[in-house]
């Protein structure tokens, strides 16, 4: 190579250098992020850290306030096994499919204008053998929690489902109590009921037992159990009391509503974040509970319901009225004090469970909707 060739080519070389590493460095290094971004992302990180808690402990707080130590071992199979496919059940259900899991409009609050009851539904179960001759009957008994007080009864019911019968034919529904064998007589006549029923057509039928269970409460040692039969004109008994291959769900059990005291309706009001509320400030962000992400199918509905929690910073709206705690925040910014964006509000939900005794429960779980949020 000629030395003027030589000269050339550094020439070229030291001319075209910075521009070709500066061309490298585009490719090997990003760009510088914006500070906005950044920060953006990180609030993105707290936010999801904060749900992630409020999801915990809404678990906890449920099991809790259910006084259960742990969810019930209730699968999907089993659920479906035991739910009754029965009128006051299905009007429940029909109330969720027609709010919606989620419907948070209307909730309820403590006052003297309104009661609300608890709904309890009880499966029957095998008496004990005292009260059996040769195992049978082997329908029905019924258990009840202690925290049960008669005169908090508003209704209890018997349900019963009559197979079809061959013709048009009168039934008579017979409820009658049991008694310990040794005793004499085990069969105690309580309820009847006569019923018209037609041909090839099967119905549930209810009967009221209220002041049999207030009985019950008052002394224990008295219920064994009951016996229920539905004689047709022929003698055939059209009573389902232990389900056969096809009848899940069929089986009798009892509603019991029992009254929690009084409240009043009030409209649910929130102060949302929005699109243009500053990112600090403190508000309340949606979140959605899903039971069966929890793998809790003992939780019949809602399947999933809002939760709510709350974000934000409280230090631009306290700096006026608190301004010595606003100048502790800024000297010692890890420290505890100053008000913290909290709820200051929160609802309760109905929700439909079997508890761990296999009994559906109607009930009202306080405090587990977040309405406001504030600082405090």
């Amino acid at each position: 190579m000629h030395l003027s060739q030589i000269v050339l080519y550094l020439s070229l070389l030291i001319a075209l250098g910075p521009v070709v590493l500066s061309d490298q460095e585009t490719h090997q290094q990003p760009p510088a992020s914006n500070p906005e971004d950044a920060e953006q992302c990180a609030t993105c990180d707290v936010r999801q850290q904060i749900k992630t808690m409020r999801l915990n402990a809404i678990k906890s707080q449920i099991l809790s306030k259910l006084r259960m130590k742990e969810a019930p071992n209730i699968s999907r199979d089993i659920v479906k096994q035991l739910l009754p496919k029965a009128p006051p059940l299905q009007q429940l259900l029909d109330q969720y499919d027609v709010l919606g899991d989620d419907n948070r409009e209307v909730v309820m609050e403590e006052d003297d204008e309104h009661a609300t009851t608890e709904t309890m539904m009880m499966i029957a179960t095998e008496p004990e053998s005292v009260a059996q001759v040769d195992g049978e009957p082997k329908c029905c008994f019924f258990s009840f929690a202690q925290r049960f007080q008669a005169n908090r009864i508003v209704r209890a019911q018997l349900w019963v489902h009559l197979r079809p019968a061959d013709e048009a034919t009168t039934v008579f529904l017979q409820i009658s109590r049991l008694m310990p064998v040794t005793g004499g007589s085990r069969h105690i006549r309580i309820r009847s009921l006569k019923i018209d029923v037609n041909a090839g057509v099967s119905s549930w039928q209810s009967i009221d037992v209220k002041q049999v269970l207030a009985v019950w409460l008052r002394q224990p040692e008295t219920n064994w159990g009951i016996e229920i039969n539905a004689f047709d004109s022929r003698g055939n008994d059209l009573a389902v009391t232990s389900t056969e291959p096809g009848e899940e769900g069929l089986q009798p059990f009892m509603e019991v509503k029992i009254s929690e005291g009084p409240k009043r309706l009030r409209r649910d009001s929130g102060l949302d974040c929005d699109k243009n509320s500053p990112e600090s400030r403190c508000c309340r962000y949606p979140l959605t509970v899903d039971f069966e992400d929890f793998g809790w199918d003992w939780i019949i509905a809602p399947k999933r319901y809002k939760a709510n929690y709350c974000i934000g910073e409280c230090e631009h709206m306290h700096l006026q009225k608190y301004p010595h705690t606003h100048l502790v925040n800024k000297a010692n910014p890890r420290g505890t004090a100053g008000p913290c964006c909290t709820p200051t509000k929160m609802s309760p939900i109905n929700m439909l469970y079997f508890n761990r005794k296999e009994q559906i429960i109607y009930g009202k779980i306080p405090s587990m909707v977040v309405d406001r949020c504030g600082c405090s």
